[in-house]
C-alpha cells in the first residue's frame, strides 16, 4: 500500500476509458474509403494508446517517417472527431473508483498524450470527468509523455507536491513519465499495453488488473 498519497493522476485511453473502438473505426474507415478490406477491431486495439501513429501503423503499415503521414494523420483526425463518442465508454469499475477517491478526499486528475482538440470535447461529453481536478493533454505543455512536464503541470494545477501523487497508466511511457516526475507509479495491465506486454520490465511500483484494485493500494483501504 502507498502511504502519504494526496492525489491520483490517470492516463486516459486504456486506463480510464476504452476508446479503442472509435479509434479503430476512424482508421478502418480510411481503409474502406480506399477500397481495402476492413480489419478486425482486435488488430487495432493493442495500439490504441498510440493514437494516430498506432492506428495508421495497423491500417496501412505507415510510420511518421512516411512522406504522406501528415496528410493521412489529419484525415484520421477528422474521422475520429466525427465518431469519438459513439463507442467510447469508461472501463467497468472506473466510475465507482473515482467516486470512492472523492469520498476519501483524494483529488484526481487526467494526464494524456491525446491533444486538446480531442481531450476536451471528449471529457466534457462524459459526466464521469466532472470531478477531475486537472485535465492535461499532450499539447498542454511543450512536451508529451514520457517527458514529465505534463504530469508536473497537473500536480501544479491541483496544488499537490508531485512526490505525493501516484500516476496510473497502461503504457511503458506512462511509468517512465511518472518516475521522471518523482511520482509513484501503477501499471494498469488491463489496458492496451502497446508493444511492450512484459509489464514487469516497466518497473512500476505496483500493477493492477482492474480499476477497482487501485483502491487496495491507497489510504483508507
Amino acid at each position: 500500500m502507498f502511504s502519504d498519497v494526496q492525489a491520483v493522476l490517470f492516463d486516459l485511453d486504456g486506463t480510464l476509458i476504452d476508446s479503442a473502438p472509435d479509434l479503430g473505426a476512424a482508421a478502418d474507415k480510411m481503409r474502406v474509403d480506399r477500397g481495402l478490406p476492413s480489419l478486425p477491431a482486435e488488430l487495432y486495439r493493442p495500439m490504441a494508446g498510440a493514437g494516430a501513429r498506432g492506428m495508421l501503423q495497423i491500417a496501412f503499415g505507415m510510420s511518421p517517417q512516411d512522406t504522406e503521414f501528415a496528410a493521412m494523420r489529419e484525415e484520421f483526425f477528422v474521422n475520429y472527431e466525427r465518431c469519438m463518442t459513439e463507442r467510447t465508454y469508461a472501463f467497468e469499475g472506473v466510475q465507482a473508483l473515482l467516486q470512492t477517491l472523492e469520498q476519501r478526499g483524494l483529488p484526481w486528475g487526467v494526464v494524456t498524450n491525446k491533444s486538446e482538440r480531442f481531450t476536451l470535447p471528449l471529457t466534457r461529453s462524459m459526466p464521469l470527468f466532472a470531478g477531475a481536478g486537472a485535465v492535461v493533454s499532450g499539447d498542454t505543455t511543450p512536451h508529451a509523455k514520457p517527458h514529465p512536464a505534463p504530469l508536473l503541470e497537473a500536480a501544479r494545477r491541483m496544488g499537490i507536491d508531485p512526490q505525493s501523487c501516484i500516476y496510473v497508466g497502461d503504457d511503458a511511457r506512462d511509468i517512465e513519465a511518472g518516475r521522471a516526475a518523482g511520482m509513484r507509479t501503477v501499471a494498469a495491465v488491463y489496458g492496451y499495453l502497446g508493444t511492450q506486454h512484459d509489464t514487469t520490465a516497466w518497473n512500476a511500483d505496483a500493477e493492477i488488473n482492474s480499476p477497482a484494485a487501485l483502491l487496495q493500494l491507497l489510504p483508507g483501504a
